[in-house]
């Protein structure tokens, strides 16, 4: 079992890491993606200290929508910040999580589609797979992607909170979906419907931790051993076994994000 997307290197886990990982490991989770802001140094430093306590952890870097604004007029300052933490971050696999966020509206509309462009065209270089967070900005997100030619690359929709309709656009497109702990809760239906559908070699789970804990933590800090709650809920949607599932998404996981030395040439430029 795997939880593809967590924040493990947030404040919220720094009095108990420890315990977290172990929890985890309990639970019967293996490894994770550690998602990682390089606009944010202590949080780097933090992530070192998940690759020591969790050495399996594979992460993606890359800048949220809402620091966007940070790069007004400053998109090769981007390009660089982000090519260097790669380079320096063992375990780094992916670029995200990256993408549009018109909900908060935390930055400019214009910056966000523009930083979010310059980190998918470095993640298509790259080979490198791209994590996507995208919240009330499907057509403009989607049309990102195809120009770029994301697909080259591949990558997740992190934290899906579409219908159907929006997850066969995403796989035809190529890339996974990625359900958390809300597809446990009680109104969301029509979520649950999109989970249904999903071909079982693009469908990964995640608990977004420590945000978004699923039913029946609902309101308490997330956290990745919880990520058994989502997998026992798309098995009974999908109808399989929970051991089929885990089977199915770790596959998934392992195909989407390779180690970095299986990511043949992505990062000799970098070295």
């Amino acid at each position: 079992m795997i939880d593809s997307h967590c924040h493990l290197a947030d404040e919220a886990f720094v009095g108990d890491l420890d315990g977290v990982v172990d929890r985890a490991r309990r639970a019967g989770l293996d490894r994770t993606l550690c998602i990682l802001d390089p606009t944010d140094d202590a949080e780097s430093v933090r992530g070192d200290r998940v690759l020591a306590v969790w050495p399996t952890t594979r992460f993606a870097v890359g800048v949220h929508p809402h620091h966007a604004g940070q790069f007004v007029d400053r998109m090769d300052e981007l390009v660089v910040l982000v090519r260097s933490a790669l380079a320096k971050r063992e375990g780094a696999c992916a670029v995200g999580e990256i993408g549009l966020d018109y909900h908060y509206d935390f930055s400019p509309r214009e910056v966000q589609r523009e930083v979010f462009r310059h980190q998918v065209r470095l993640a298509r270089e790259m080979s490198c797979p791209i994590v996507i967070h995208t919240r009330e900005a499907e057509d403009d997100t989607f049309e990102i992607l195809t120009e770029e030619g994301a697909s080259v690359a591949g990558g997740v929709f992190h934290c899906f909170t579409g219908d159907s309709a929006m997850a066969e656009r995403a796989v035809e497109l190529g890339f996974c979906v990625s359900f958390s702990g809300i597809v446990t809760f009680r109104r969301a239906e029509s979520l649950r419907q999109a989970a249904a559908i999903v071909p079982a070699d693009r469908l990964l789970v995640e608990t977004d931790a420590p945000y978004l804990a699923p039913v029946p933590h609902r309101g308490k800090r997330n956290e990745p051993a919880w990520v058994a709650h989502v997998v026992e809920t798309l098995s009974q949607i999908r109808g399989v076994t929970t051991e089929a599932l885990s089977t199915e998404t770790t596959s998934c996981f392992d195909s989407l994000f390779r180690s970095r030395e299986m990511i043949e040439g992505a990062f000799d430029e970098l070295s």
